[in-house]
């Protein structure tokens, strides 16, 4: 990976000073475990804890050279493990610290062990993220790719996957770049005609800027917010309840989404007590299918407890799968329980799912859909899985809307989550301001703040501007040893 950055940033004097280290792979027994240490003391605390087997090899290390040995505890000359040792000389390293990398046995006895041993050699125990932080504070990643290192360790699907790699390849960062250097160059103007206020008019041709500004500034801006909704879908995925009466077959349909018996299945209703979550990758979407409590009125205790349960999973989701049974007329309880829906309907959407319609003969959709609403209807058998394919289409087209004959890449910048959209959003409003500005003909010096303040919050984006307890907030969020 490139190890050039377009952020050149000076660190921290407690970041070039202090050498810190962590286990880097998951808690549990594995084949290996990684155990990295960063800062100004790697070198010397691997020659203090490491014994290659080619003694030479001890007194000079080579740059990203793998050497085999064992890790010996200085305080008594015991070998804990045998293991592989790279040590990574700065700036070529992810940090642009020197770096060095143990892999040993996958014991966490092991682990913690030589990271016991590493913290008595003047190491600290690394903070959650802070490895990544010291790539972005030493100018090796910009604040949206560091970003992205947690989406891509998050991903659930390819293309998640495939997003966060654009992102961590600075594609979102050279779309700002880009913006704000055309910020900069109109910014430059108006400055030239705040020193020059005699010529004002004649240096602030508003025509041309306003056209400039719409073209290279409030349509990528525009652009970007759209997408950013798209973005959050395909990286943090839906919640879709399944939700209708005892026996519908509401298991059925979760288990055959997932493709493996995940809830049980009987012809007894009242079968689920409880809800049962899993996420299925539609069309590279993570969607978090959950099965919930046929909904009927039940004396019985805990089966009204998993339909209360239920009732609550309804008012976080983003889709209500609404079964129905092709074996019988719409219901009372159908339509009431449909009441209820579009009672606490706010941004949910409905999709009707008939089932069952193996064991019918010429079921007509149409009378479920108009006592219902009308709303969109797949019919479906979850037993044989007819028409499953159909279903999933429908539920990424509800949710992802339409597309107005635009292709999804997603490899393009991509806004990635919350804080980027509210940062975007008010550097186009400040872009707003200056269009208004101009028709007005306001001072140039108005001007200029307004785009102050865009540049600022473009800033925000990639970590030129951000503030440090935003930035801490963003880190603590990876875990310990990345």
């Amino acid at each position: 990976m490139d190890l050039t950055s377009p952020l050149e940033q000076t660190p921290p004097a407690s970041s070039a000073e202090e050498t810190i280290a962590a286990i880097a792979t998951p808690p549990g027994p594995g084949g290996i475990g990684i155990i990295r240490i960063s800062g100004p003391l790697s070198l010397s605390i691997l020659q203090r804890i490491f014994m290659p087997r080619q003694k030479k090899s001890a007194e000079v290390y080579e740059s990203h050279r793998m050497y085999y040995g064992w890790i010996i505890d200085p305080a008594n000359s015991l070998p804990i493990d045998e293991v592989l040792a790279v040590f990574m000389r700065a700036p070529n390293t992810y940090t642009r610290e020197d770096v060095v990398e143990i892999q040993c046995h996958g014991s966490f006895l092991v682990l913690q062990e030589i990271l016991n041993i590493i913290t008595a050699c003047d190491a600290r125990l690394a903070e959650p993220g802070e490895f990544t932080k010291r790539a972005f504070l030493n100018g090796r990643l910009d604040l949206t790719q560091a970003e992205a290192v947690l989406e891509l360790i998050e991903a659930r699907t390819t293309v998640g996957r495939t997003m966060a790699i654009g992102q961590l390849q600075g594609r979102l960062y050279e779309r700002i770049s880009a913006i704000q250097e055309r910020l900069v160059a109109i910014r430059a103007v108006i400055e030239v005609a705040i020193d020059f206020p005699e010529d004002e008019t004649d240096i602030i041709d508003s025509p041309t800027l306003q056209k400039q500004l719409r073209a290279e500034l409030e349509e990528p801006l525009e652009e970007l917010i759209a997408r950013a909704d798209e973005g959050k879908i395909f990286r943090e995925g839906i919640s879709a309840v399944i939700l209708g009466r005892p026996n519908v077959g509401k298991s059925s349909l979760l288990n055959t989404l997932l493709e493996e018996d995940r809830a049980l299945v009987t012809h007894i209703p009242g079968t689920t007590r409880d809800t049962i979550e899993e996420f299925v990758n539609i069309k590279g979407m993570p969607v978090r299918i959950v099965d919930t409590a046929g909904i009927r009125h039940t004396s019985e205790t805990v089966e009204e407890m998993g339909i209360q349960r239920a009732r609550a999973k309804l008012a976080d989701a983003d889709l209500v799968l609404f079964m129905l049974d092709a074996t019988e007329p719409l219901t009372e309880e159908d339509q009431e329980l449909y009441r209820s829906i579009k009672q606490h309907r706010k941004k949910q959407k409905v999709l009707l799912v008939l089932n069952k319609i193996d064991v019918t003969d010429g079921v007509s959709p149409d009378k479920y859909r108009i006592g219902l609403g009308n709303e969109e209807l797949v019919a479906v058998s979850a037993k044989l899985q007819t028409n499953i394919p159909e279903l999933k289409e429908k539920i990424f087209s509800l949710i992802t809307g339409p597309r107005k004959g635009r292709g999804w890449d997603p490899g393009a910048a991509v806004v990635p989550n919350v804080r980027h959209k509210d940062a975007l959003k008010k550097a186009l409003e400040a872009c707003y301001r200056v269009l208004q500005g101009m028709d007005v003909n306001i001072s140039p010096d108005l001007l200029a703040i307004d785009i102050q303040s865009a540049l600022d919050h473009l800033g925000d984006i990639v970590g030129e501007t951000t503030p440090e307890d935003v930035l801490d907030m963003i880190f603590e969020r990876f875990c310990i040893g990345k």
